[in-house]
């Protein structure tokens, strides 16, 4: 079960080389080896890079962040920042976040991030 299940994060690491990498796959990016498994992940990240989207799209209300976010776990994956200004002064480069799990839908949940619980929004980790 992966994220769009509302469930943790799903990132596949590789015994042999022990590199986590998001999304699952069967075979790993870096090294290509098969033997691969999946562990649930812990839900912390921090914003890599982002860029404020204007124009609205279904299911989203503009003005909302595009963003791609570091899993504590290593991984980067592309997601939105929620429960916070869209501004760039609060959406600061290495602030930290946590997943909260978003429904679309009734058969689509996304992982959307928002500032960690006790954090401000813009302070960095």
């Amino acid at each position: 079960m992966g994220w769009h299940q509302g469930r943790r994060a799903a990132p596949a690491t590789l015994p042999a080389c022990e590199k986590a990498y998001f999304p699952p796959r069967p075979f790993c990016p870096g090294c290509g080896a098969r033997e691969v498994s999946v562990f649930a992940a812990s839900g912390r990240a921090t914003l890599h890079s982002y860029v404020i989207h204007h124009r609205k799209v279904p299911g989203f209300e503009p003005p909302y962040a595009i963003a791609v976010v570091e899993l504590e776990e290593g991984p980067r994956m592309m997601t939105n920042i929620v429960d916070c200004p869209q501004t760039p002064e609060a959406l600061q480069l290495d602030m930290k976040l946590e997943v909260a799990f978003t429904p679309m839908d009734d058969e689509i949940t996304l992982p959307l991030f928002r500032p960690a619980q006790g954090t401000p929004a813009g302070e960095r980790a």
